[in-house]
């Protein structure tokens, strides 16, 4: 078998950019004739594994130890699956899922890892990854001299796998919890609780900048914008310092990379730890009070003008 992905689910589902990631591994696969698998991970998975299963084959490796993601846990699992099955690439979408786990499994692994890949070529048998470097200032070509391979992608990046006509092999795994590393404890999980699409897989991304000084005010123009577009939420880190919106709306260098049909920049000034992270939007229409703010440089459509002003009428017109 030649790749493993890592399916990242929310308990009843595969998510999008783990579908982007399976994409990807069925076009590499289709340069090399191998298989390609993929392993869900969690407790009580019944309704992921039917899920996924309409996509591949799917490994399950379902028990209550793993009902939290602990990277001890998951990338030994992780590992573990990847040798048995003779995995010699294993691929999963650029999440902070991903990021805690992959590195640890690559290292137990003993291969060589690319993350947040946006591209690759096949060049006389060799796999040649694409990564943005420096605020994405830079791409570097690189290539994994040793085996197996790691790989985290930008789900933007890759085209989604799309469900077969019929459901493929299910394969359960044994997890025995008293094998298991136990070095790290789950405590709790804060996040807010929206009806919002995810920020990493919507097709419209709502943000908005240092304009915004409460949690109400927040709500009531990018919140309202948001909602009104059926979008996403983001923000810049000065928001999340503040307190004003949760880390994991944090659009950036720092925080989450998006890449949806449209961005709109809220009283978002553009700076470069910005801008890395939201820059290959497909569309992006900014509003800033700043006629020489950086993001007009990178917008299709720039409105000069207050926020506080501006998005009611936006608001008003899209309701109608």
């Amino acid at each position: 078998m030649g790749f493993l992905v890592i399916a990242e689910h929310d308990g009843m589902q595969v998510r999008a950019g783990s579908r982007s990631a399976l994409g990807m591994a069925f076009e590499l696969a289709a340069h090399s004739s191998e298989a390609v698998e993929w392993l869900v991970l969690g407790s009580r998975l019944e309704a992921v594994a039917t899920d996924a299963a309409r996509y591949g084959t799917t490994i399950i490796a379902d028990d209550p130890c793993l009902e939290h993601p602990t990277a001890d846990r998951y990338a030994r699992v992780i590992a573990e699956v990847a040798e048995t099955r003779g995995a010699r690439t294993v691929i999963a979408a650029a999440t902070t899922f991903a990021k805690d786990i992959l590195p640890r499994a690559a290292v137990l692994l003993g291969g060589a890892m690319a993350g947040d890949v946006i591209s690759y070529s096949v060049v006389n048998d060799e796999l040649l990854l694409s990564r943005p470097m420096y605020a994405g200032a830079a791409v570097a070509t690189v290539a994994l001299a040793s085996g197996p391979r790691v790989i985290t992608v930008r789900a933007s990046a890759f085209r989604p796998a799309e469900p077969r006509s019929s459901s493929h092999e299910r394969v359960a795994w044994p997890v025995t919890a008293a094998s298991l590393p136990n070095q790290i404890e789950f405590v709790s999980l804060e996040s807010r609780t929206t009806s919002r699409p995810d920020l990493t897989e919507a097709r419209v991304v709502v943000s908005g900048g240092r304009p915004f000084r409460t949690v109400e005010e927040f709500e009531e123009y990018v919140g309202g914008l948001a909602d009104a577009l059926n979008a996403a939420a983001g923000c810049t880190r000065a928001l999340v310092d503040a307190g004003i919106a949760p880390n994991e709306w944090q659009v950036g260098q720092t925080g989450k990379i998006v890449a949806p049909e449209l961005y709109v920049a809220l009283g978002v000034s553009g700076a470069i730890q910005h801008l890395a992270g939201m820059k290959n939007s497909r569309l992006v229409v900014a509003v800033n009070q700043d006629p020489e703010a950086p993001i007009f440089s990178i917008a299709n459509y720039g409105l000069v003008g207050d926020v506080r002003q501006i998005v009611p009428e936006l608001i008003r017109e899209l309701r109608q």
